[in-house]
């Protein structure tokens, strides 16, 4: 099966050269999501909490645009603005993922504007 690019509305689009995700055989790669209202593309939440539930509220679009669910996600790669923010990231973080969490990595990362950015490998296979 070659390479698809999935694309919906229901997330913000890209704002450049890249796809929302890339469905590469049984896998679907999600591109790094932010807390962005998807119509008005305004930053949404002003709390490491709200801006991680808009993010993983994108990234859940993206995913179901593509056939999966947060169950399917195997592997996130998360960038925090400020990493003294973790905890309380991590509890909101925590509520979107059942049982076995995905595996991930958490950065700090100078983001413009926003607090948090996640990217996902989800896996479609049997």
């Amino acid at each position: 099966m070659p390479k698809q690019a999935v694309r919906t509305e229901k997330a913000p689009l890209p704002g450049g050269a890249y796809s929302q995700a890339v469905r590469a055989g049984d896998f679907l790669f999600v591109a790094g999501m932010g807390p962005w209202d998807p119509k008005t593309r305004q930053v949404v939440g002003a709390t490491i909490e709200e801006q991680t539930a808009r993010t993983l509220e994108n990234l859940r679009a993206v995913l179901e645009a593509g056939g999966a669910d947060m169950a399917d996600v195997v592997k996130t790669t998360v960038h925090l603005s400020d990493l003294a923010e973790f905890a309380a990231f991590n509890q909101a973080y925590s509520r979107f993922f059942p049982d076995p969490k995905p595996v991930r990595t958490t950065v700090g990362s100078q983001l413009s504007g926003f607090r948090v950015e996640i990217d996902a490998v989800a896996y479609l296979g049997a």
